[in-house]
């Protein structure tokens, strides 16, 4: 068994998180600018052994894709061109960076820290992660 990948993208960069071998535990990973993402993905592919990737569906309050969406469906286009053997599955990512600042200032960070949009973003694709995970159980 190998693990899931969830990937929070965003406009300038992504947080990456990724499961343990037995897909139990979502840990926080990495944050990647968008322009690295693919060279970032090959590299940890060649040194693990990853089953899924999740990527975050950014809808708003009203059911509607936010505009990134459009650069998320090329990358996934992009994604499943070089790693066709992976398969892709999307997860509402509604609330996520409220509830990753939210964790983030429960931990002690101090202020500046907590602000980091990179840290932001990997905790994010952690929660997206985590998320996928609990639903599988149901």
């Amino acid at each position: 068994m190998g693990q899931i990948l969830a990937i929070d993208y965003g406009k300038a960069r992504c947080g990456i998180a990724a499961t343990d071998d037995m897909q139990i535990i979502a840990s926080g990973l990495e944050t990647v600018e968008n322009r690295f993402l693919m060279e970032f993905l090959k590299k940890y592919f060649n040194e693990n052994k990853v089953d899924e990737v999740v990527v975050g569906l950014p809808i708003d309050l009203k059911g509607n894709v936010s505009e990134v969406e459009t650069d998320i469906l090329k990358f996934i286009e992009e994604f499943k061109k070089e790693f066709s053997d992976i398969a892709v599955h999307r997860f509402d990512e509604r609330f996520t960076s409220k509830m990753a600042s939210f964790f983030i200032s429960q931990s002690g960070k101090n202020k500046k820290k907590r602000q980091e949009k990179g840290l932001i973003d990997k905790v994010s694709a952690t929660i997206i992660l985590q998320n996928f995970l609990e639903q599988r159980l149901r």
